[in-house]
């Protein structure tokens, strides 16, 4: 801990002691020993004093105890010459700083009665509340208990400006915390400054003015502590258990304006016991190795407009986001509903228009949270039936967030932007589709309804590993291809993840139900050979997405005993897919077209199908709307492969799976393989190529057939007789 901040701390701590003691001293000599002190109407003696030590202060007489207790935590006074750990000393000054603050204010509430109005609201000649009672305390406790209020800022003097007190006073109330409002600045104090500006202060509105005097900052440590006796069940005297159930339970801070005197100093030392941080906007020695509190101890030159969110961060809460402000239903009921083409008004991606959706993350300095922009034409801009190019760009940043939780974080777009009522959602990454419906347009549905329901709703599900989301939303298309860019470029290193790891190495494989709202007999398996169809989620994925969420859409498979390596048979997946899908789907294969394939949701990549007369499999992305060789385009295709249906032959597959070892293994993996579009083949050459070599056939690539050679069967089999492709020679796969 800094050296200067300790020493400070030490010397702020004494001089507190030392004119606590004196009061009492006097008060000793005024009153006598057995008169009776205490904070006004309440059962827990002084809080701070009763938790820690166990010792009920209930006469004059017994602070002499407390006193000595003092002076045995005081360290000595810091030398300039020797330098020590001084962390431990420096939290015992704080301790004791608070044991004296509050005999402190016990004397004054002796001498002056009167001194603070003992009410919920000030009164009409004074500001000042004091010490909350028991009636206040039961009311308002139990508040942090249940949620309701996560924790307090402990607010020491004040901005100079009214506006921007008001302003940090609002954004405080906005996360749900108390303020706890102490001291001045400069001769201003923030109740002042909030009451000049029109703002309502007291228990009522969480703006709690307690003192005018520093010493009252141990009025919100003893809040803190009474919360931990009355509704943790912490015992008095128990003063780690106290410590703990705060660090742990009330997200408290203190957030100092202006110069900290070594009074200040004593204080704050004195709240990173119970693990409250100390965020300042004035230039002082920060104090960042994590220890005590959850992250830094005191982070300071933090601007007014930062504070708050800075104030949050170091002390780790999470936002509380209770109420998805949109003007439609929302919830899951609406996940599954469709948006037909009567009832349309307009689209984005699904090959009409360009549409690109990707999560990155990001540091906690580069993200506003809560921000939501949109650069280019909103759906009030346009008319029915103008579909629009639509990049979402999510960025994300907490402590505990890792890379490997981008993707199923991104994954969650699809099922919550499902959950706005009249919104339609399909695919995933750059083959993402939505459709819009007149119904929403009516109600004032605008893009960036999107970016509010994905910042909220990622916090509430995702609380644990994010501290801020921003989302950024372009309908204009040159913007759109930039996201597209960057998205490819995430897309591709998160694919490369997987390495040497093969389905064999393995003995747990990963589910995917994220999409049983379309296709209620879907279940999708992901090996580290075969990633999701949709191309969002590989085996590291699932894995990360079950340690985030253990009872959530990816759970894991014992795959079991291999009955058929060719078809990718497993005793294990078997028994999961048959209760996982209720029956429908008793047996189904990893590595076949043709025998029991796997099911399909809607959102895959591409789908591959059988051309009986090749003798081959044919694959056709989603962007692709032409005609294929099967005489079907992909949108005909997709219903013989979609809606969780078992069809031999058809199947729905990820762009990534094609240069897989397992694709298609039981009828002859990538030598099979005889048409795909030129714009598929070409996305994925590189790959494709070192595959077809690594089979001993580098010739393999340039057999395989696209539109340019024909989009009928009889065209595909002349070129592929030219040719002379392996697929003509193979066992008949039908």
């Amino acid at each position: 801990m800094s050296k200067i901040i300790c020493s400070a701390a030490i010397r702020g701590a004494r001089k507190i002691i030392d004119m606590a003691e004196e009061s009492y001293e006097e008060a000793l000599k005024k009153y006598g020993a057995d008169h009776e002190v205490s904070f006004p109407n309440t059962a827990y003696y002084l809080p701070v004093i009763y938790s820690m030590l166990g010792a009920k202060v209930e006469k004059l007489g017994d602070m002499k105890d407390i006193f000595q207790e003092c002076h045995k935590l005081m360290p000595p006074v810091v030398t300039s010459d020797i330098w020590l750990p001084y962390l431990a000393p420096a939290l015992d000054a704080g301790m004791a700083t608070f044991f004296a603050e509050e005999m402190y204010e016990a004397v004054r509430y002796l001498n002056t009665p009167n001194f603070y109005t003992k009410t919920e609201d000030p009164t009409a000649d004074n500001i000042w509340l004091g010490a909350a009672d028991d009636v206040i305390f039961r009311k308002r406790g139990v508040e942090f208990v249940d949620g309701t209020a996560p924790g307090f800022a402990a607010i020491m003097g004040t901005p100079a400006d009214k506006e921007v007190a008001s302003r940090i006073a609002l954004e405080l109330q906005e996360k749900n915390l108390y303020i706890f409002m102490h001291d001045q600045t400069g001769g201003l104090t923030m109740p002042d400054l909030l009451v000049q500006n029109n703002v309502q202060v007291g228990w009522n509105t969480r703006l709690v003015p307690f003192g005018q005097s520093y010493t009252t900052a141990v009025f919100a440590i003893g809040f803190a502590c009474r919360v931990a006796m009355a509704f943790g069940g912490i015992k008095p005297g128990d003063y780690k258990g106290n410590l703990l159930y705060n660090k742990d339970r009330t997200f408290a801070f203190v957030m100092a304006f202006g110069p900290v005197s070594d009074e200040w100093y004593a204080n704050a030392a004195g709240a990173i016991n119970w693990g409250f941080p100390t965020i300042s906007d004035y230039d002082i020695p920060e104090v960042l190795p994590t220890g005590i509190c959850t992250y830094e101890h005191v982070v300071s030159n933090v601007p007014h407009s930062e504070i708050v969110q800075k104030a949050i961060e170091v002390r780790g809460l999470k936002v509380n986001i209770t109420k998805i402000d949109i003007p439609l239903a929302f919830g899951p009921a609406f996940e599954g509903e469709r948006v037909r083409k009567d009832e349309l008004f307009m689209e984005c991606g699904g090959g009409r228009t360009p549409g690109v959706e990707v999560l990155i993350s990001k540091s906690m300095d580069e993200i506003e949270d809560g921000l939501v922009t949109l650069e280019g034409p909103d759906i009030c801009d346009i008319q029915q039936g103008q579909n629009l190019p639509l990049g979402i760009l999510v960025e994300v940043a907490g402590r505990q967030m890792q890379s490997d939780f981008e993707p199923i974080l991104e994954r969650q777009f699809h099922h919550l932007t499902n959950y706005i009522q009249g919104i339609m959602h399909m695919g995933q990454r750059n083959i993402m589709w939505v459709r819009i419906g007149k119904a929403a347009v009516e109600k004032g549905f605008s893009f960036k309804h999107i970016g509010v329901v994905l910042h909220g709703k990622l916090h509430q599900e995702f609380g644990a590993i994010v501290d801020k989301i921003q989302v950024k939303l372009f309908t204009v298309e040159e913007k759109v291809r930039e996201v597209m860019a960057l998205a490819t470029s995430v897309y591709t290193e998160r694919d490369l993840r997987l390495g040497a790891m093969t389905d064999e190495t393995e003995d747990v494989f990963y589910s995917c139900t994220l999409c049983q709202s379309f296709a209620p007999s879907h279940v999708c398996v992901i090996t580290p050979e075969r990633i999701g169809m949709c191309g969002a989620y590989n085996w590291l994925d699932g894995k990360a997405s079950y340690q985030i969420n253990p009872t959530g859409p990816n759970q894991p498979i014992e795959k079991g005993e291999c009955t058929d390596p060719d078809n990718g048979y497993y005793a294990g997946i078997n028994e999961f897919v048959n209760q996982a899908s209720r029956g429908a789907v008793p047996e189904v294969s990893c590595y076949s077209l043709m025998n029991n394939p796997m099911t399909a949701c809607g959102c895959f990549e591409a789908i591959a199908a059988m051309l009986p007369t090749c003798n081959g499999i044919m694959v056709v992305n989603r962007d692709f709307v032409g005609m294929t060789p099967s005489g079907m385009k992909f949108t005909s295709l997709a219903g013989m492969a979609g809606g969780g249906n078992q069809t031999p032959g058809f199947m729905g597959v990820s762009k990534h799976y094609m240069t897989s070892n397992k694709l298609f293994k039981a009828e002859g993996g990538l030598k099979r393989v005889v048409w795909m579009p030129k714009m598929m083949k070409d996305e994925i050459s590189e790959k494709l190529k070192e595959v077809c070599k690594n089979l001993g056939m580098p010739e393999l690539y340039d057999m395989i057939a696209t539109e340019e050679q024909g989009t009928t069967e009889e065209d595909i089999y002349k070129f592929l007789k030219e040719k002379g492709h392996p697929a003509l020679e193979m066992e008949s796969a039908v």
